[in-house]
């Protein structure tokens, strides 16, 4: 049990981690996280992006406009197929105003990877590897719930 409680601290540290980066560069949650998706995609789709963030088509043509409004993303034709919009990141946006604000964080990080054994780091690997699964497959569940209900 006290297993299950540090995950469930170590999610809402990072939540709240996640929205003050958000806070600082006046974003919320959601758009700093899209904006994570994205820059880890390259382009997706309104489409792809919620079908990603598990947000409904309009609002993420909300959110893409409010990201390109000040700067984060552009829309562009996609290359395959001119009939689509893909969403894509300006990444020297994101570089100069939020990879900065994530220095000290990732300087911590590695030192405390440092600590741990080859063996050792493939035990976290897998783990949290497998709770991404999780996390996923409990979502899509919460998501088909919700449709369901309306």
């Amino acid at each position: 049990m006290a297993n299950l409680q540090l995950g469930r601290e170590l999610s809402a540290r990072t939540l709240m981690f996640h929205a003050a980066i958000a806070e600082k560069v006046g974003l919320s949650a959601t758009e700093h996280k899209t904006l994570d998706l994205l820059s880890r995609a390259g382009a997706l789709t309104a489409g792809q992006l919620a079908e990603l963030t598990g947000l409904t088509t309009g609002a993420v043509t909300g959110l893409v406009d409010r990201l390109e409004k000040i700067g984060f993303v552009k829309r562009d034709k996609d290359p395959t197929d001119r009939r689509k919009v893909v969403i894509k990141p300006v990444t020297e946006k994101m570089e100069n105003e939020i990879a900065p604000l994530f220095t000290s964080m990732g300087e911590s990080m590695e030192q405390l990877l440092s600590r741990y054994s080859t063996q050792e780091l493939a035990l976290l690997n897998d783990f949290l590897t497998h709770s991404i699964n999780i996390l996923q497959e409990e979502t899509a569940k919460l998501q088909e719930i919700t449709s369901e209900q309306n």
